[in-house]
């Protein structure tokens, strides 16, 4: 199973990674507030990962990091 890894202290909840998303399994936390004052993005399922890394590929910030 692919690792998928937020950096959501840095991540500004921008939702590029949302809408690259094949799957459909990353969201823009509601209930977390990170150190800058905005709502990570995380990871839903990370059983359904398939480890395309568009998520990856599309954050301006490098805050996401997928291991196969």
């Amino acid at each position: 199973m692919p690792k998928v890894t937020f950096k959501t202290d840095i991540c500004k909840g921008c939702g590029l990674c949302v809408s690259a998303c094949p799957k459909q399994i990353i969201v823009i936390a509601k209930d977390k507030i990170n150190k800058k004052g905005h709502s990570p993005a995380e990871i839903t399922d990370p059983s359904k990962c398939i480890a395309c890394a568009f998520c990856a590929t599309m954050c301006p910030d490098c805050v996401i990091t997928v291991e196969k």
